[in-house]
């Protein structure tokens, strides 16, 4: 589903997406860098990849347009390789409270 309109507030290090429905979701920062589609995170080629951890304070510096399709989040802390199609960013909105908790227990496993 596409955004009608999508919005940075970085001083609250937050994205506002607005639906045509009336719907509004607001997506922290460190929610959408953790969760980047890119390939160091999700892995190449079946191989898994890296768990982004220590985001709390990342900040997003610029929205880019990817063709009608998608957009790219450009991070302050140098990351900007992932593709967030429409479907990905409405997934990541209305699924926000279990994809966070299930983070938080990665995170957990994870050696420090």
């Amino acid at each position: 589903m596409t955004p009608c309109h999508i919005r940075l507030l970085q001083k609250d290090k937050v994205v506002e997406l607005s639906y045509s429905h009336d719907t509004q979701y607001q997506l922290s920062c460190e929610y959408l860098r953790v969760h980047t589609p890119s390939a160091e995170a999700k892995g190449h080629g079946g191989q898994g990849g890296k768990l982004p951890k220590n985001k709390q304070n990342v900040n997003i510096i610029a929205i880019e347009p990817v063709g009608n399709y998608a957009v790219k989040f450009i991070f302050d802390d140098g990351h900007g390789s992932g593709i967030y199609t429409w479907d990905y960013l409405y997934d990541l909105a209305v699924n926000q409270h279990h994809y966070w908790q299930k983070y938080l227990t990665q995170l957990t496993k994870q050696p420090s």
